[in-house]
């Protein structure tokens, strides 16, 4: 039986040299490559992948022993999340580790970063001289060193840690299925926390969000996937937020949104017997999965899946001809629009627009527009202390008077008894 090829096997020299003269061209960092069992390649190193600073801390053994584990740690987080680690490492500085994965097999990770965050300080002398001062390490010469490291801006660190991920999966073909996985399952655990930690802030009574479903549907039907997901993980973050670490109340939820999924699927043109045969492959999946995580990106890939579907199913044609207005109403909603000014933007007549919007959405097109301003002006109720006055300018209405009425109307109470009813006291920032 052969052994599984290693990184160096995987990844050759003329890859690397590519790999490196394109990251540097556009970054200027040096690139340290470790297998999995973090020991250095050095036919994958830049020659310059260890500054001055770096030489000195790795000199002394209990300090390379720290460096090594601290890679060993990196490296672990960033296979778990599926993309790129930025860390600060113990003796302070700045280290990236980006995951190298064919399939499910971790081969290894590419580490750069060894600059600074900020200018060096005092604070960061001293913390030095600190660190250090049971080792045998020239600290002169290590604070001497530390002054003569870049000082490189957060943002461009993320940005190269992104570039290097997506360069070193292009150019060496790995199977980046697992990986592009796992980085989706740990972006959409990250949303759903932000909204369960909203959830907390806010305080409120637990509730089902069957209203959700029912936008979620709305969504799916008109194949718009950036809205589904994020009200998909609002749903999840709620479900989480009341049942934390209960598997089969979770299950028991994904099972009827796969439903509700399927359901509005066939609403939006997709045929019932292929519907029928996907939602029962992901039934049976859900089942088999017992990791809470794992669940939830799985409902998320069906949503995807079920998305596709209608799109290829449906009339493409008139939801190319209405998008343009419904991302003028999402950009414009503060503003005196008109149905004209909306038609044009589609580049139909405003009959020909209504008729299209209405077959498509299930709703005229100023009720659109009253519903995205009416959602806008709950925000503001919640999260601004800006009275109704305020709030009902902001939101593109010029009279209060209408403007509470149409608040009522679809809300069931005034603007003044909404933010009563749901007022908090920790005030939060919203999006503008």
């Amino acid at each position: 039986m052969q052994d599984k090829p290693k990184l160096a096997d995987l990844l050759n020299q003329d890859n690397f040299r590519q790999i490196e003269n394109i990251f540097r061209k556009h970054f200027q960092f040096s690139i340290e490559t470790r297998d999995f069992r973090v020991r250095q390649i050095s036919d994958l190193c830049s020659s310059n992948c260890h500054p001055e600073f770096c030489k000195l801390v790795l000199a002394n053994p209990t300090c390379k022993k720290k460096c090594t584990n601290q890679r060993k740690q990196s490296l672990k987080i960033a296979i778990e999340t599926g993309q790129s680690y930025i860390s600060i490492c113990h003796a302070g500085i700045v280290l990236v580790c980006v995951p190298l994965m064919d399939k499910d097999r971790p081969l290894g990770g590419m580490y750069f970063g060894k600059c600074l965050w900020s200018p060096v300080t005092d604070a960061m002398v001293d913390d030095i001289r600190k660190k250090f001062s049971n080792t045998k390490i020239n600290t002169k010469a290590l604070i001497k060193s530390l002054s003569k490291l870049p000082v490189v801006q957060g943002r461009q660190i993320h940005q190269s840690a992104e570039f290097l991920f997506d360069l070193l999966y292009e150019l060496c073909k790995f199977d980046a299925r697992t990986i592009r996985w796992r980085q989706q399952r740990s972006q959409q655990q990250a949303k759903i926390g932000e909204f369960i930690h909203e959830k907390k802030k806010l305080g409120t009574d637990w509730q089902y969000p069957l209203k959700s479903e029912q936008e979620l549907l709305g969504k799916v039907k008109i194949g718009d996937r950036t809205g589904a997901k994020e009200i998909l993980n609002s749903i999840l973050g709620t479900i989480l937020f009341h049942n934390p670490g209960d598997l089969g109340i979770l299950k028991a939820r994904l099972l009827e949104l796969l439903s509700i999924l399927s359901r509005a699927a066939v609403e939006g043109g997709v045929n019932i017997d292929t519907m029928l045969e996907k939602n029962l492959a992901y039934v049976n999946k859900i089942m088999q999965i017992n990791n809470q995580s794992d669940l939830c990106a799985w409902i998320s890939t069906a949503l995807n899946e079920f998305i596709e579907l209608v799109y290829s199913n449906q009339d493409a044609k008139k939801m190319t001809q209405i998008r343009p207005a419904i991302n003028y109403i999402d950009a414009n909603f503060d503003k005196q629009i008109t149905l004209t000014e909306i038609a044009k933007m589609s580049f139909l007549s405003v009959s020909r627009l209504a008729h299209i919007f209405k077959e498509q959405m299930g709703i005229t097109i100023i009720d659109y527009l009253t519903h995205v301003r009416i959602e806008r002006a709950k925000q503001l109720l919640l999260a601004t202390d800006q009275n109704c006055t305020e709030i009902c300018f902001q939101v593109g209405y010029n009279n209060q008077s209408y403007f509470t009425r149409t608040f009522k109307d679809i809300v069931g109470m005034t603007p003044r008894q909404f933010r009563s009813s749901n007022q908090r006291s920790e005030k939060i920032s919203i999006p503008t």
